[in-house]
């Protein structure tokens, strides 16, 4: 079956499709196979507002390198979560002309942007981690803001156990007006509930995998969090860095209104 654009538009003019046959034909063009492991959906970012991103974790370096190139060409960029330097060697050595990459060893993420490509502007947003062990979550976090499009603001080591710390940076975030506040937090998890009592912007909580025994390897922090008493705290799972810069990004976009 021939599935490009042009093909599907000239049978519906000609009759030769209903409109509801096209639709589901133009559909199908959202996925693209990749060899026979995998199929990338490179229209997701028009349908859903949040592009394809690919989880390294688990997966061969060859194929993780496969899957990048293709949705960068396809998108002019690809974000690779939980990477090692095994995929950003492999990476580099596959890198079309054309392209750049770099890599955050503390988020573990490789982005790979074509030539003078460049994100769609929105908002500000904050990113918050309570100790420098969170660091690492808090990272990922911001790269997926910044792919959504957001300038990104970052306050590290503000935990709880030093309160004091916490001031200063929070006040500056609040004065440059970033709309949401993505605050990563292990051990306890109790700073989501204590800044979002002095926001009024929205905060998203970010339980990590960070303390001691009984913190359950993030699921202390993670029912702390979940159990605050202030209503305007939303929670991601345990280590999801990617899912709140993500969340955070959309509320920026929101908040620039419908063009951002």
């Amino acid at each position: 079956m021939d599935l490009s654009i042009e093909s599907v538009l000239k049978k519906l003019i000609a009759g030769e499709l209903t409109l509801e046959e096209a639709r589901r034909r133009l559909s199908a063009l959202n996925v693209r196979r990749v060899g026979e492991l995998a199929r990338l959906d490179v229209s997701r970012a028009y349908r859903v507002g949040v592009p394809e991103m690919i989880l390294a974790e688990g997966k061969r370096s060859v194929d993780v390198a496969g899957l990048a190139i293709k949705v960068a060409i396809e998108n002019g960029y690809a974000l690779v979560t939980r990477a090692s330097e095994v995929c950003v060697r492999e990476l580099r050595r596959k890198l079309p002309r054309g392209f750049s990459l770099s890599y955050n060893e503390k988020a573990r993420a490789i982005l790979i942007k074509g030539k003078g490509y460049t994100f769609p502007r929105a908002g500000k947003v904050g990113v918050l981690a309570a100790g420098t062990a969170d660091v690492p979550v808090a990272e990922e976090a911001s790269i997926a803001a910044e792919v959504m499009g957001c300038k990104v603001l970052k306050a590290y080591d503000v935990g709880i156990a030093g309160i004091h710390r916490l001031f200063k940076p929070l006040e500056g975030m609040l004065k440059e007006g970033v709309v949401a506040l993505v605050i990563v937090a292990g051990m306890e998890g109790a700073l989501p509930s204590v800044v979002a009592n002095l926001v009024d912007v929205p905060v998203i909580g970010v339980p990590t995998s960070v303390g001691y025994g009984v913190g359950i390897k993030g699921v202390a922090a993670l029912m702390t969090m979940l159990q605050t008493c202030s209503p305007k705290v939303v929670v991601v799972n345990i280590d999801n860095g990617l899912g709140a810069g993500i969340f955070a990004g959309m509320i920026a976009r929101r908040a620039k209104g419908p063009k951002a």
